[in-house]
């Protein structure tokens, strides 16, 4: 239902700014506000000086009988107004309001909440004021709850009790206000009762939500719901419902669901765009409309060629997860065997789960049927039975979270899913060799053997022609590290950096687009990269094994890589001046890591203009390099991995600091030295939001921190000193962000900022 709503205010605004807001439905007015008093444009004195009053004057936009223009329009005259139009559907609807409302000077603000990007655009001139609206992170929903059972019943066991069966039920939520509070609402009345409800409405949920007469206010957010899905264009719904694979708060890997997309036929290659773009704006569609949403965490470090300078995770909003779990059996599209599996239950599907907490019945299994399934996922223990005769059609296997994986396993995959697109073994530790007959998997597609035991890709690989995507490494015993791995950070420590071995024949996969980490060195060197010359469409590349043997050729094999935009390099030991005087190809890279430097940065005489990630592993960074680094134009992300005492983030010309590195958002630093001294000028990294320090091995000194005028976060990494966190906090007590403070090894706390 679209409402008019009006709030007399005493404002202070010489002008009437139009607010347009968008994204997930319910959030609510309540919401709304509070995210908006939290947000950097309307942190200002003018919006924080209204006086809010009780009085409201609600208008249906569709009550024909009323004119709700008109009682606007009088009202107006008569107060200065904030006033909240709800649910608006169309630019003409918009339109006709601004005709009435808009077109004169006012004092009065206008907020215009909508679920269309589009419509929320187009109501402003000004882009600053167009919010895309999430649902609340999980401390502040769970902040809401309480907050709500203390109002209905103050000596409810719910107001201070914390039970992981509570917190999945608001997870389940989705963050959203008007679902949080009718829960609060019944279950603040319970008794006895009390955890046998919470535990009934998590088992089922919607249904509940949607036939128990106790929610009737939730009515209208179903029928918005059933008909805003209806309208999504049939290239998108598999997408959303394919969500339901991943079980409830599990992190989802964008590149992990784009490649499953695309192996599933979901996103394809057309004559105007390729199948990673639109799968990539697939996803990027499923942010905005808040049904994945981001989640705070450290930053991934891992050679991706994300280039998002956010700090986040993925996951399905709960709500929706379960909203899309109680649609998706009329079709059978995804089913799980879970907890209450029995042997009387109706299984086939088209993509199977199995979850970490099914009991592993070989009988309830085998009882399955097979015959239309595309996909296999497993989480927790793998068990040899789950690949079965019947699985013939299989395209996706999915293996990244299993336990228990082993070579026999996976020799039975390849000799009975010919049909596969999609492997991945990502994090199978006990696998150590693919199989000579992985050949024989023509179809195959995407191939991720990431942090597993495998040291060498099988000669055979070579006859994959449809392969688009390989990424594998391993992890090498400290000794063969071209630096200690003492002081090298988790991300080069753990990552698998140190490469695999390629056979010759690799240049005939022309379809790949990402590749990495291949070992040079141990490939054959020279004649390994006569083969990465002919793979031309390579968007990725991580490689190691680099030294003053192979580098010009290395870099005479990637010139004429024009699509390149990530790339990885690990020196071999003693190669530092092996890039001296050596004009990189790298104008078109979007990310970089380079590793095993010593102290000199080989990159001033490169063009670098479209850089946004860049990770430097060296020993010391000489002043003109970080004033190289400084001159990046698009750097949002900056990594240091280093050996030296001081870092001064600043530049000077006759004594007037320079604005550097104006767009970098997030800068990680690690030292070796016992010692680290850091100095921000008063210019410089005036957007920076997360600052992440090793504390496992050097104290640090720190100046200018206060500069840092948008810093939102401090992540102390390597200890879990609480007196060191508090001490470190204090001294950021005056900043005007006051940003939070973490450690590492302790879990993150949501501290929730929304006023009652």
């Amino acid at each position: 239902m679209n409402e008019l709503r009006i709030y007399t205010t005493s404002p202070r605004f010489n002008s009437s700014p139009v607010i347009s807001v968008w994204g997930i439905a319910g959030i609510g007015k309540s919401a709304l506000v509070r995210h908006l008093q939290y947000d950097r444009m309307l942190h200002s004195n003018q919006f924080n000086m209204y006086n809010w009053v009780d009085v409201s004057h609600p208008f249906n936009l569709r009550d024909f009988s009323r004119d709700p223009i008109k009682e606007c329009r009088e009202l107006l005259s008569e107060h200065h107004c904030f006033v909240v139009i709800d649910g608006l559907q169309s630019k003409e609807e918009w339109d006709s309001i601004e005709a009435a409302l808009v077109s004169r000077p006012s004092t009065s603000v206008i907020i215009v909440i909508t679920t269309e990007a589009s419509v929320a655009t187009y109501c402003t001139t000004n882009k600053e004021q167009v919010f895309n609206v999430k649902g609340l992170e999980a401390a502040a929903a769970m902040d809401l709850f309480r907050k709500e059972v203390h109002k209905k019943n103050p000596s409810s066991p719910l107001y201070r009790q914390r039970d992981a069966e509570l917190e999945q039920l608001i997870l389940k939520c989705g963050g959203l206000p008007k679902v949080i509070v009718s829960i609060a609402a019944l279950l603040a009345r319970e008794t006895e009762m009390l955890m046998d409800n919470v535990h009934s409405l998590n088992h089922k949920f919607i249904q509940h939500l949607e036939t128990n007469p106790e929610y009737e206010s939730l009515r209208g957010l179903f029928d918005w719901m059933h008909s805003y899905f209806s309208t999504f264009p049939d290239s998108l719904k598999p997408c959303i419902f394919y969500l339901s694979v991943f079980p409830p708060g599990r992190s989802i890997q964008r590149r992990r669901l784009i490649r499953r997309w695309i192996a599933e036929g979901y996103s394809r290659d057309s004559d105007e765009e390729s199948a990673v773009n639109k799968g990539e704006k697939f996803f990027s569609k499923l942010l905005d409309l808040s049904i994945i949403e981001e989640i705070p965490r450290p930053v991934s470090t891992e050679f991706s060629g994300d280039t998002n300078t956010k700090v986040v995770s993925r996951r399905v909003n709960g709500f929706i997860r379960d909203y899309i779990v109680s649609r998706r059996m009329e079709e059978n599209f995804v089913f799980e065997l879970g907890p209450d599996c029995a042997l009387t239950t109706q299984r086939t599907g088209r993509h199977l789960v199995v979850l970490k907490s099914w009991d592993r019945d070989r009988i309830v299994f085998e009882s399955t049927d097979f015959s239309r399934l595309r996909s296999l996922t497993v989480f927790g223990k793998w068990e040899s039975f789950f690949i079965s005769q019947s699985m013939w059609l299989l395209w996706v296997l999915d293996l990244e979270d299993a336990l228990g994986v082993k070579d026999e396993d996976l020799k039975k995959v390849v000799e009975r899913l010919h049909r596969l697109k999609f492997l991945s073994l990502r994090g199978c530790i006990e696998i150590c060799h693919l199989p000579s007959s992985l050949g024989d998997l023509r179809q195959l597609q995407t191939l991720d053997v990431r942090q597993t035991s495998i040291v060498t890709l099988p000669v055979n690989i070579a006859k994959l022609q449809k392969l688009q995507y390989i990424r594998a490494g391993t992890t090498d015993p400290a000794s063969t590290l071209s630096v200690s791995s003492s002081w090298l950070p988790k991300f080069h420590r753990h990552r698998g950096l140190i490469g695999v071995e390629v056979p010759r024949g690799i240049g005939k996969l022309t379809a790949l687009h990402t590749l990495g980490v291949v070992n040079v060195s141990a490939s054959g060197g020279k004649a390994i990269l006569e083969e990465l010359k002919k793979l031309t469409q390579l968007r990725k590349l991580g490689v190691s094994g680099i030294s003053r043997h192979n580098s010009r050729e290395f870099f005479s094999a990637t010139s004429g890589h024009v699509h390149l935009e990530s790339l990885l390099v690990r020196l071999d030991r003693d190669s530092q001046n092996c890039l001296d005087e050596i004009s990189l190809p790298w104008e078109n890279l979007r990310s970089l890591t380079l590793c095993g430097l010593q102290d000199k940065l080989p990159l001033s005489r490169n063009p670098l203009s479209k850089l946004r990630k860049l990770d430097l592993e060296m020993g010391i960074l000489q002043e003109h390099d970080i004033k190289f680094l400084a001159s990046l134009p698009e750097l949002c992300i900056l990594r240091l991995q280093v050996k030296q005492l001081k870092l001064h983030f600043y530049a000077e010309i006759c004594g007037v600091q320079l604005v550097t590195f104006s767009k970098v958002k997030i800068l990680e630093i690690a030292c070796s030295s016992s010692e680290l001294y850091l100095t921000f000028g008063s210019k410089s990294m005036k957007n920076l939001e997360v600052l992440m320090i090793d504390y496992s091995s050097a104290s640090y000194e720190l100046a200018g921190l206060t500069n840092l005028s948008e810093l939102k976060e401090v992540l102390l990494k390597g200890t879990n000193d609480e007196a060191f966190r508090t001490q470190f906090a204090n001294t950021l007590a005056n900043h005007p962000k006051s940003p939070t403070v973490k450690l590492e090894g302790l879990p993150f706390l949501f501290l929730s900022r929304i006023t009652s």
